[in-house]
């Protein structure tokens, strides 16, 4: 054998014992779960809408049938960080009555859009509701032309009024027209657009030329098979341009969002694409609404996705719901790149059926995800709300001397920019969290997991934050605490 040979032979042995010796662990755990509701009898409780508060806590849109069976409210719930709950807040009269969309607003209270059957002028109309920071309201509004209307998405625009997004349609006919509604801060009409076709529209938002994208569903016929239908409108409502995706079989579009690069990613289900019955579909299109890529993402069983987000890193994150793991539904969480391929996903199985609504991304990092839980037998839904730890990359090394004691290291380089590593280890197995904290003494990124014994490094992204003194703290379940100093210059 040459010496280049040999060189390249001996390259390749060491590459094998590095992969031999170290694991690549990718992970994103679940903090806690919290239900909202009464188990054991007849009521039907969801969460619809879910958002991180300027306090750290969570609010949550939805409807109960709590306090009266049969008899759907719309609930407003607040908790605290931790995920307790705070207050709760019940609209409705003795109708139906449901909550979509909630979004706290720069006052600090919220705004509220769904629908009623108890007040305003028609059988069922859009409601809209302001409340102050304690959830006690300040005034409501209903939207209605006698035919049947829903509001199922709000946003606060840039001129201090609001921005709805919803549907009409005649009675019984099965399906309407989207219809855009804006108002004034005061909640009193501006103009109203419809949009029509056989169609409903789910969500919508002010982009960043002042008009509006929203994202829906549209019929040729009403029996012709569904498309996702994206609208572009100027800032008086006024359509821009109209783009369907879709196949032979049904295409449901049921979020979107504008992206930095001020296109638009949606989320849906397709029945026309994928591996199984039915798919989470992810879509990414140009600022024109052209397609630059789809993904699907399921088995041979069905698979729902309902809200998406782009993240922090350019990627994105979709909720829904997933059969293929269990012979439950569960709820899917699945991130993605800024191509769509998929990083990981996790599906939540609590041994009910379970379906996520609605996915934010946390100040930390982690996600906070709202939907409901079904208890068998009962006939019993609660809302359901779940906090996870950011996504873990790291990588746990399997040396032939495995660590006999609790160690935190120092991180390297030290001083850095923007990136720089620690290693810890621990003897035993163990839920063990990484908390990085700011120099006045905020937690600007937590991670809490379960580690076997093992070495283990942690990567630091200062990316997003400012030149200065940061701390690293590494503590257990058990009662270990280590910290150390970095500094982050740029």
């Amino acid at each position: 054998m040459d010496q280049k040979s040999t060189k390249q032979f001996s390259q390749g042995i060491i590459f094998i014992i590095l992969l031999s010796i170290s694991n690549i662990y990718s992970q994103v755990d679940t903090i806690w779960i919290k239900t909202f509701g009464t188990s054991g009898g007849d009521y039907y409780d969801e969460g619809t809408s879910v958002q991180q508060t300027m306090d750290d806590g969570y609010i949550i849109t939805g409807s109960t049938e709590h306090y009266s069976p049969f008899n759907t409210d719309l609930w407003l719930i607040k908790t605290n960080a931790s995920g307790d709950t705070l207050w709760t807040k019940i609209f409705g009269g003795s109708g139906y009555d449901y909550g979509y969309a909630v979004q706290q607003t720069t006052d600090g209270g919220y705004i509220l859009t769904g629908v009623t059957n108890s007040f305003g002028a028609h059988d069922y109309d859009v409601w809209l509701i302001k409340t102050n920071a304690s959830g006690d309201t300040l005034w409501t509004k209903t939207f209605g032309k006698g035919d049947y209307e829903e509001g199922l998405s709000v946003q606060q625009t840039v001129d201090g009024g609001y921005i709805i997004v919803g549907y009409t349609q005649i009675p019984d006919a099965g399906f309407g027209d989207i219809w855009l509604i804006k108002t004034n801060a005061s909640g009193d009409t501006l103009w109203a657009k419809t949009f029509g076709g056989y169609g409903n529209g789910y969500t919508g938002q002010q982009t960043k030329d002042g008009g509006y994208i929203i994202s829906g569903f549209i019929k040729s016929s009403f029996n012709d098979a569904s498309d996702f239908w994206l609208i572009k409108t100027d800032a008086a409502g006024d359509t821009l341009w109209t783009k369907t995706i879709g196949g032979s079989d049904d295409d449901f579009g049921y979020s979107v969002q504008q992206t930095t690069d001020e296109g638009y990613i949606l989320a849906g289900t397709t029945y026309s694409f994928g591996s199984g019955y039915s798919d989470v579909w992810l879509v990414k299109t140009d600022a024109l609404g052209d397609t630059l890529w789809t993904k699907t993402f399921g088995g041979n069983s069905y698979e729902l996705g309902y809200s998406v987000q782009q993240t922090q890193d350019g990627g994105f994150v979709i909720t829904g719901s997933i059969y293929a793991y269990t012979s439950s539904e569960d709820v899917w969480l699945i991130k993605t790149d800024s191509s769509g391929n998929e990083i990981w996903s996790k599906a939540f199985d609590i041994g009910r059926d379970e379906q996520g609504n609605s996915v934010k991304q946390t100040k930390d990092d982690g996600y906070i995800i709202t939907g409901y839980t079904f208890y068998y037998g009962t006939n019993d839904k609660d809302v359901l709300l779940i906090k996870t730890t950011p996504y873990v990359n790291q990588v746990e090394i399997n040396t032939f001397n495995t660590p006999s004691e609790y160690n935190l290291a120092q991180n390297f380089p030290n001083p850095f920019n923007p990136k720089t590593t620690f290693k810890y280890s621990l003897p035993g197995p163990g839920q063990v969290t990484i908390s990085i904290y700011s120099i006045s003494g905020q937690i600007i990124e937590s991670n809490t997991m379960n580690l076997n014994q093992g070495s283990y490094s942690y990567e630091f992204d200062g990316t997003r934050y400012s030149t200065g003194i940061y701390f690293y703290k590494f503590s257990t379940l058990s009662g270990f605490q280590a910290k150390r100093k970095m500094l982050l210059i740029k």
